[in-house]
């Protein structure tokens, strides 16, 4: 377990941030007591030294973050009006990058959670919307698991060729299909004594759906042109960004395999319903873009409060990239309202009817990604509607790949384009 030891003053000084850290799963040891290996020591201005490279120096005065550097101490300054963004600083530089960022009461709860969970070697289903740090928590499940030591295999099924995914999950043998010139162990095999991450189950294809409850239920795969079955230890984790049991209603997901991945399901929630958690991301990722910076720039509470007023529809990947451009416009010690630029708008639904002319697209705000975007939007939803909704009719209309079809409905749901409800008003059908 991660431990701190802080001084009484900082203790004192500082309730705040120690009481958060224990809730992270720290354990806080008492000051002179024997430190244990990679215990992080928090001490005030001035006081002395155990172990200067394990050791963060709290000011109470001023804005100031000093990441660790060369054996020497962090270093960080701030007053109680600036607990929430200076106690997140702290709390990074405390865990390093593989501690979960949380402020939010419902976050911390849900870590705390997913770390009792981690203990019972179950299957684990996390759904909530893309960008909203599933895989952060399923590093979490796996790091304070008995499997800590194993290997933690993350795969996007959405991204892998539909054709290959067989064979890149479950292996190959030496000449099972034209091209196959070698053996493949496949990403079971290779999480074998750790965790595998299925990210975006729900675009696995229903055949593979079938052949990977066998799996769950043998703890065994059979590597394609193999007879034998070969078995593996690996503790599944899947991911979805839409509702499983819509999916199952509507015929796209097998409902054995639902139930079977699901043994306890946890949901992150959008980073506008978690407000608490927009200032201590947005230092957390100071923290980690800042580079080589002598100070770490420190945004103020006019930024926090623009930040915090945001709606990220992007969700957690959208606030990086804000963080970043921020810290890029910022010259100084300070990232002020103005340095915060956010993404593009969200692109506005349009009715369903003729696509939009480039003509009477393109003004002076709109792109040409945005223009091809728009009309490619348009065009699968007239073509779903003339289709009754039919995902098969609808991608050979439009000559792509049912794939292909999943892809784009995916993209659109992401900028807040339902183009099935806008064209059917109903799930599509199989």
């Amino acid at each position: 377990m991660r431990s701190i030891t802080p001084t009484a003053t900082v203790e004192q000084a500082h309730l705040t941030l120690v009481s958060s850290l224990r809730a992270q799963g720290f354990s806080v040891q008492p000051a002179g007591a024997r430190a244990q290996p990679g215990t992080t020591f928090l001490v005030a201005q001035g006081e002395s030294m155990t172990v200067p490279a394990r050791t963060v120096i709290l000011g109470s005065a001023g804005r100031e973050v000093i990441p660790f550097r060369d054996g020497q101490p962090a270093r960080i300054a701030y007053g109680h009006a600036d607990a929430a963004v200076g106690n997140a600083f702290a709390r990074a530089l405390v865990g390093g990058p593989a501690l979960p960022t949380a402020a939010d009461p419902e976050s911390l709860a849900l870590l705390a959670l997913a770390e009792r969970v981690a203990q019972a070697d179950i299957t684990v289903l996390v759904n909530g919307p893309t960008g909203t740090g599933k895989e952060v928590l399923a590093r979490t499940i796996h790091l304070n698991s008995s499997r800590r030591d194993g290997p933690f295999v993350a795969i996007n099924c959405a991204a892998l060729p539909e054709t290959m995914l067989e064979a890149m999950l479950f292996g190959h043998q030496k000449g099972a299909f034209t091209g196959a010139s070698s053996g493949g162990e496949g990403f079971f095999r290779a999480a074998d004594g750790g965790t595998l991450l299925l990210d975006e189950i729900a675009e696995m294809p229903l055949n593979l759906q079938a052949k990977l409850l066998r799996v769950l239920q043998e703890r065994e795969v059979v590597p394609i042109g193999a007879t034998m079955p070969q078995p593996v230890d690996v503790r599944v984790i899947a991911c979805a960004n839409r509702d499983l049991q819509a999916e199952v209603a509507a015929g796209r997901f097998r409902a054995d395999l639902y139930y079977r991945l699901s043994v306890f399901p946890l949901t992150t929630k959008a980073l506008a319903d978690r407000p608490q958690d927009i200032p201590a991301l947005a230092a957390t990722m100071i923290l980690r873009h800042a580079g080589n910076r002598p100070t770490v720039p420190w945004p103020s509470d006019a930024a926090i409060a623009t930040l915090v007023a945001h709606d990220w529809p992007g969700n957690v990947r959208e606030l990086e990239n804000v963080i970043q451009r921020a810290l890029l416009f910022a010259g100084g010690d300070t990232i002020e309202a103005g340095h915060i630029v956010f993404d593009r708008p969200v692109a506005p639904r349009i009715a369903a009817g003729p696509a939009p002319s480039v003509g009477a697209a393109a003004n002076e705000d709109a792109t040409l990604g945005q223009v091809v975007q728009l009309s490619e939007f348009a065009a699968i939803r007239e073509t779903l509607a003339a289709c009754g909704g039919s995902r098969v009719e609808t991608a050979r209309r439009l000559g792509i790949s049912e794939r292909t079809l999943r892809y784009r409905l995916a993209r659109a749901r992401e900028q807040g384009d339902d183009l099935v409800a806008a064209s059917t008003g109903r799930a599509i059908s199989a």
